[in-house]
């Protein structure tokens, strides 16, 4: 049997067998958790376009105590129509399952049209920033490292640019260890140029992207000095015809240098393969992820890369429109890719849905990957003119049964998860540092829902955190591949992916029932390569570049 289809000694399983419980639950703690949070789109009857499209969310270790805090990015109201004050929250965790609203005294409690955000420690000081992506211009906040943020947009060269950008995300294109940012655009749209767009002859609705023109993403290059530098024309990124939402970093040729897909709405998908000499080139059509199987270009919302197979080769889910159903790009040798949705149930199941948010996590701790999908439909009147379709949807949890498929476990993990929202961002993280992933999900102009993850099979897991010293602190780039006698897995430390969202940092790869890993090799940004043996599981190993890995408690 092939590597691909016996994956972490995990045997094939019939299509007749019954499927097997998922082995955990979700617990919805949003309230009990101090999470209160709405978020305001500004709608208030004009239908613009921004209103259909945020927020984001993020976990980061703000004050860098060890456990992981939570941002929520919000719009605001629309010049004209003010009804109230509405800004980001940043919760941090008092460590017992609760958290704390620090907005204001951290700083940013300042009014944007906020769509994304980008977590980086640009500055190597130890404490991650805040890039937040705007309706307008977007800000980049500098952590000071006692509890506050500082706006240091105009001053970092960041100033000065007015678009709708969406995602974005930090990673050292260069591997000069510093972090570089890239930023996506989606159309050219201000309140002034809003077209009239409509449904029925006559009301308005939301339009879709056709009805403006695209943006070209930017990419902006770390000086070192604290500013940037744009080199989106110099590098290869500029295209004007894109209309991007979603963008997620891997290796996809495996060659050490950094690359970047960039989901695009009605527009072909972007491949950027990096260069090495700091320049891109667009790959996407010939590694065939650019289209759908029959040639269209979909509307690509968010995306997220990682090895759900095991095979050593880096996969891709494209969230898209309704009627569209999910892009999931298989890797193979050679840099090419094959779409397994249209011969698959997550191609069945995300037929009748419109995808945003979306990421490959082990929610099980089985030490395969899975799949989160987040839904939720632009125009909250479809249903009038479409009855199979809603604008709140089912969130999709596809459990990855290795040989045997996904299987969509959404309606078997309770706590609420599978009630239909009108899902937006989503991200992950061991917020309650209990060794599983917990989930954080947005839905637009509606509140933020925090799942704790409660395993129930016994199932364990090893995480790492890994901190550099050459390549840049954060070690955004690094690979970690683990070996449990002949199987392995490997996981990348990342910046963005899933929708105007991030998740931890921090890996965590499921073992199952295993008590450790035989061997963990580190590859750094910088090309540096480690190796550890016999690493415990149950235990969050701290790995800092060129000296060696510590044990920093269990879990």
């Amino acid at each position: 049997m092939r590597r691909r289809d016996f994956l972490l000694g995990l045997p094939a399983l019939s299509s007749a067998a019954p499927p097997p419980a998922p082995g955990f639950r979700f617990e919805d703690v949003t309230a009990p958790a101090g999470i209160a949070f709405k978020h305001n789109s500004g709608a208030f009857g004009d239908k613009y376009l921004p209103e259909t499209m945020g927020s984001g969310c993020a976990f980061l270790d703000y004050d860098n105590d060890g456990w992981q805090d939570i941002l929520l990015v919000n719009g605001m109201d629309w010049p004209g129509h003010r009804k109230g004050r509405s800004t980001m929250r940043l919760y941090h965790n008092n460590r017992n399952g609760t958290f704390t609203d620090v907005t204001r005294r951290a700083g940013l409690d300042i009014e944007m049209y906020g769509m994304g955000v980008a977590v980086g420690d640009y500055n190597n000081d130890g404490f991650p920033d805040l890039y937040i992506t705007c309706v307008g211009q977007s800000h980049l906040f500098l952590n000071t490292g006692k509890g506050t943020f500082v706006d240091v947009t105009q001053r970092s060269g960041l100033g000065g640019r007015n678009a709708f950008s969406s995602s974005a995300l930090w990673f050292d294109y260069d591997r000069d260890g510093l972090l570089d940012l890239f930023v996506c655009n989606y159309v050219k749209w201000s309140e002034d140029s809003d077209v009239f767009c409509t449904m029925d002859g006559k009301q308005k609705a939301y339009c879709t992207p056709e009805a403006y023109r695209g943006a070209s993403c930017w990419l902006f290059h770390n000086k070192g000095d604290g500013t940037f530098e744009d080199v989106t024309a110099a590098s290869g990124i500029f295209d004007s015809s894109s209309k991007s939402l979603g963008v997620a970093m891997f290796d996809y040729d495996l060659n050490g240098w950094p690359d970047l897909f960039v989901a695009n709405d009605t527009e072909p998908n972007k491949l950027y393969k990096n260069l090495g000499n700091g320049k891109f080139q667009d790959a996407a059509l010939r590694a065939g992820v650019a289209f759908s199987e029959d040639g269209k270009a979909r509307g690509g919302m968010g995306v997220d890369a990682g090895d759900y197979d095991n095979s050593g080769f880096p996969s891709l889910v494209v969230t898209n429109f309704d009627n569209e159903m999910l892009g999931f790009y298989r890797a193979s040798k050679g840099g090419m890719y094959v779409d397994q949705a249209p011969r698959s149930e997550i191609g069945r199941r995300s037929q009748r849905s419109l995808g945003f948010g979306c990421f490959f996590f082990d929610a099980d701790l089985d030490g395969l990957l899975d799949l989160l999908v987040v839904n939720g439909h632009i125009e909250d009147t479809v249903s009038t003119v479409r009855a199979d379709v809603g604008y709140a949807q089912p969130p999709h949890l596809f459990l990855n049964r290795g040989a045997a498929g996904f299987r969509d476990v959404a309606g078997e993990v309770g706590g609420g998860f599978s009630n239909p929202k009108v899902g937006r961002g989503a991200a992950f993280a061991d917020f309650d540092r209990d060794g599983d992933l917990d989930v954080l999900i947005t839905t637009n102009h509606g509140p933020a829902y925090l799942y704790r993850n409660d395993q129930i099979s016994g199932n364990r897991s090893i995480r790492f955190r890994l901190i550099g010293t050459k390549s840049n602190r954060d070690a955004i780039g690094a690979q970690v591949r683990i070996y449990l006698g002949d199987q392995t897995g490997s996981r990348l430390v990342k910046s963005g992916s899933s929708y105007l969202s991030q998740s931890e940092l921090a890996l965590t790869f499921g073992l199952g029932k295993r008590d450790k890993v035989d061997r963990a090799v580190l590859t750094w940004p910088s090309g540096r390569t480690e190796e550890y043996k016999n690493l415990a599981a149950g235990r969050l190993w701290e790995c800092v570049e060129g000296k060696g890995v510590r044990d920093t408690g269990g879990f």
